[in-house]
Formats: C-alpha cells, structure tokens, sequence
C-alpha cells in the first residue's frame, strides 16, 4: 500500500487494542486525585513562548532544544506546551481560581510536546499526569501528594517502586550552597560536558544531575545541599521525613535530587522502579515549587505538586506483567438472515443501546454464515437470529455464546424485559 504519509517520528498512534489501557490507567489515576480532592483542569495544547520561557528557565535544555516554537498568522510565537504545571499556574492566575480561598488541588492530563531522540517510553508527544497544590506551604502538603502517588502506584498493580526523596533548601541555602559547587566543580572543569561547562556559569545544581557518565563520576562527590540548609528548611525537611514515617512509606534520601530552577524549594521527590537497570522514574518531576507563580506574575504562593508520564507509566506495567481489565464484550449480536430482518436489527439494538447494553447488528451486509463468525470474532455474549420465520412468529431464540444454552425470547412489546433478564442472570 502506497501511502501518502505516516505519523510523524516521535508520536504514536493508540489503537483499539491498546486504547482500553489507557483508559482504564487515566481513570484510576482522576478517581485516586479525586479522593484526594483534587479537581480537573484542562488548559490549551499552546500557550505564549514567554510562558515557558519565564516559567520552565530559559536556560534549561527544554527551553533551549526541546520545545516546539513556531509564530502564527498574526505574528506570535507560541509553543507546544512542555509540561503541564506552568499552563496550570497560567490558567490559575489568569481566572483568579485563588480567590476563592486555599488550599487549591488541581489535576489534569494532558498531551505534551518535546524535541527529544524517541526511545522506548519516551515520545516527542507523549501525555502527563499531574496534580498541584496551591497555597499550602506545610510538610503535610508535601507528604500528602506523596501519599497519592503511592496510592495511585499501588491501585495499579505495580510492584517494587523505591521512593527517593531530598530538600534543595530556599534561595537563601542556595545561594551558599552554588558557591560551594562551583568551587568543587572549578576543579573538574576540564572533564565536564560541554554542556555542564556552561551550567557551571549559570547554574552548578545542574551538573549533579547530569546524565553524561563522566559528568556523573565527578559530582559523586560534590557537596551536598543536605549540609547547607537552613533552620527552617532542616526543620521542614525532618517533618517531612516524619509524616513518611507516620505513614509508613518506606523512602530513602538522595541528594543527587535537584531541581535546576529558583522557584523550586524545599522537598523534592522521584519513585523509582528497582526492577529497571536504567531507573526507569515512573515519576520524576515532584516537589514543592514555592517561587513559580510569583515568577509568572502572581502573589507570593506555596504550591507543590508531581507528574507522571503514562506512556512510560503502561510500559513498566506491561513490563510487569499487570493485568488491565478487557473491555466490555459485546453483549447481544443480533444476525440477520435476510433483507427482511435489517429494520428490526437495527430497533432491537436502538432497544438495547438505550438501556447501555452493548449491541451489535450487520451494517456491512455480510452473508449470515460471515456475521456469525464476526460474532465469534467480538467474543459476543449472546447471539439472537432473525429471519423471515422469526419475524412472522414474533419469536427467537438467543444462545449464550459461552455455554450454548438457548431462550426463546419475544420480539413485542416483551422483548426487552426478557433479554434484560437473560442478560442480567
């Protein structure tokens, strides 16, 4: 087949016999942030560049290489959106949704846009799961998003998830705490990345890091903010650590935990699957983000909050080997054998679909021997025949496809009550 195209390197299409997963993976994740109190937002696929440059950091790899820029008719430039907290922010500003009283939980899914080699989970459109808190600045805040996470993981199915959790301080930890890095990294300059040679400039939190294995063997040993953070920030960290401990989650610290960006404070977190050799985070981008709004533009807020990548979130369960629930079968098909009997198909399914029974009849015309085999085919529960004779009695039979047992059935006015209660024993 000569196609004319085919889908664009880096997405993908979701296809019936995966679609079902999904939904069943987005359900439970909205029903799990719906216990929590969480409410669903939805905000546009585009937004005004400065967003994200202000919001993500201009100096970010994102912002720099990953995102999808482009000027409309008018002369704009916009941009696909990254991630789903800065749009989430944007809309929570823009609305005045803080006006009516703290503490806001929002959550949303959304399809995400990034400039990035495609690989196993990784997709330059791919879709994210997040939830944000807004004006909460207290460690409960912090362990109760994580307590969704773990929740939501263990709804799922999935097995051995480490939790790996670190506080990156305030601006004012920081700001000794950079001054420590560069000194340390100043040493190792001539074997950093050319990358993290510019980050030592603008940002040495970033080398920790760093993916780049040599950059990696360097910062091992680099100070940890652990050691520079202040009395606050200690005391809010070790309530951290105590609420886990009260809710007996099980975490471990690690201090190779940053966040590149000033607005980012305080907790940090990342679940992590041991059973990846390549820690596979199943969710990478959690922590407290104090600074953002007031960076967009708004008032001085508390917010904190996580996301999940479900592309690479149905990988590891697949890898796994969980279970997701089959869609619904077909209930009744309904075979015709003649001409004669397609108007009263087409009722006795209109019957059926309007009491949310899931009915299927012959739309395509198909010989009757061919619609029984597309029965089998949608594994249907039940199989009801008409013809010329069935019509004329006003009677048939439908067979229970699983065990071959058969009921005679009315086609009047008795129909429905009598198929409901075959259908429902």
């Amino acid at each position: 087949m000569n196609l004319l195209t085919k889908a664009v390197r880096g997405t993908q299409d979701i296809l019936p016999a995966d679609s079902y997963k999904w939904k069943f993976v987005q359900n439970i994740m909205l029903n799990e942030a719906n216990l929590y109190g969480f409410k669903e937002i939805r905000t546009p696929v585009f937004e005004h560049t400065e967003l994200f440059d202000r919001g993500v950091g201009d100096d970010t790899d994102i912002v720099q290489k990953e995102m999808y820029t482009f000027n409309d008719k008018g002369g704009r430039s916009l941009t696909l959106k990254p991630e789903g907290t800065v749009a989430a922010v944007r809309a929570v500003l823009e609305h005045g949704l803080l006006n009516d009283g703290v503490p806001l939980k929002l959550t949303y899914i959304t399809p995400c846009y990034r400039y990035e080699k495609p690989q196993s989970g990784r997709y330059r459109e791919f879709y994210q799961f997040g939830v944000e808190t807004f004006g909460a600045a207290s460690p409960e805040a912090d362990v109760e998003i994580i307590c969704l996470a773990t929740t939501l993981f263990e709804r799922l199915g999935i097995l051995d998830l480490s939790l790996e959790i670190n506080s990156i301080g305030c601006p004012k930890c920081r700001q000794e705490y950079r001054s420590a890095l560069k000194k340390y990294f100043e040493k190792y300059r001539e074997n950093l990345c050319s990358t993290c040679i510019v980050r030592l400039e603008k940002n040495p939190m970033r080398i920790v890091d760093c993916k780049n294995p040599d950059c990696q063997k360097i910062a091992a040993d680099a100070p940890s903010i652990i050691d520079f953070l202040c009395k606050d920030c200690r005391l809010h960290f070790n309530d951290v650590k105590n609420y886990l401990n009260g809710a007996g989650i099980t975490y471990k610290i690690n201090p190779k935990i940053v966040r590149g960006l000033d607005y980012y404070t305080r907790t940090v977190f990342e679940f992590v699957s041991s059973l990846d050799s390549n820690r596979n985070l199943v969710c990478g981008g959690g922590g407290r983000y104090d600074g953002l709004i007031e960076e967009i533009g708004g008032p001085t807020t508390p917010a904190v909050g996580f996301g999940i990548g479900i592309e690479r979130l149905i990988l590891l369960m697949q890898s796994q080997g969980i279970e997701i629930p089959k869609p619904n079968r077909c209930d009744v098909f309904i075979a015709t054998a003649d001409k004669s009997a397609q108007a009263k198909a087409l009722s006795l399914s209109k019957i059926l679909r309007e009491a949310s029974f899931y009915a299927e009849f012959d739309i395509v015309e198909k010989s009757l021997k061919a619609q029984l085999k597309y029965a089998n085919k949608i594994n249907a529960k039940f199989l009801l025949v008409l013809g010329e004779k069935e019509l004329a009695e006003k009677k048939a039979e439908i067979k229970n496809m699983d065990s071959g047992e058969k009921f005679v059935i009315s086609l009047d006015n008795n129909f429905f009550i009598e198929v409901k209660n075959i259908l429902t024993n």
